[in-house]
């Protein structure tokens, strides 16, 4: 059995994900699981470039390798339906969506690359982790970063 967890930097978390569990709870709830021997997968995900998203980022990262390492950790940015986005109570994070495409609407091409590079150079350069892939992204995006979507895998494949 294998049991990802999704994870958003603590203040993202608390403004858009009333109700649920924190970061620190799923992480917490991760290390029990990892220390009872399941695999544990990550997905740092949506990623929203609020502002100090970095370090924001990067304090998530770093209480997470503090309590556990998982297998993988895949990362995606903030994107939304257009049903989802008419039917959200709260769109005030639809401001940072500035593209569209075939799935619906995203954050623009360059800021998405800017964060998930940063966040890439963070889990190596801390960690010398290298078990990351992308989630729901174009090829375009994977050759950006320099990443092979044929030879990474995401949370949700074996």
């Amino acid at each position: 059995m294998i049991v990802s967890f999704s994870l958003n930097a603590f203040d993202v978390a608390r403004r858009w994900e009333k109700g649920a569990p924190g970061p620190k709870q799923r992480i917490g709830a991760a290390r029990k699981l990892q220390d009872a021997g399941y695999t544990i997968r990550v997905r740092i995900d949506p990623i929203v470039p609020v502002e100090n998203w970095e370090r924001r980022y990067k304090e998530l990262i770093e209480h997470l390798f503090d309590n556990i390492e998982p297998e993988r950790i895949t990362i995606g940015s903030l994107r939304g339906l257009q049903s989802t986005i008419n039917n959200s109570a709260d769109k005030s994070w639809v401001e940072y969506l500035d593209e569209s495409s075939n799935w619906g609407k995203k954050i623009g091409f360059e800021k998405r690359a800017e964060m998930y590079g940063a966040i890439i150079d963070h889990l190596r350069n801390e960690f010398q982790y290298k078990h990351i892939g992308l989630c729901k992204e174009t090829v375009g995006m994977w050759k950006e970063i320099g990443l092979d979507y044929r030879k990474t895998r995401c949370n949700c494949i074996l």
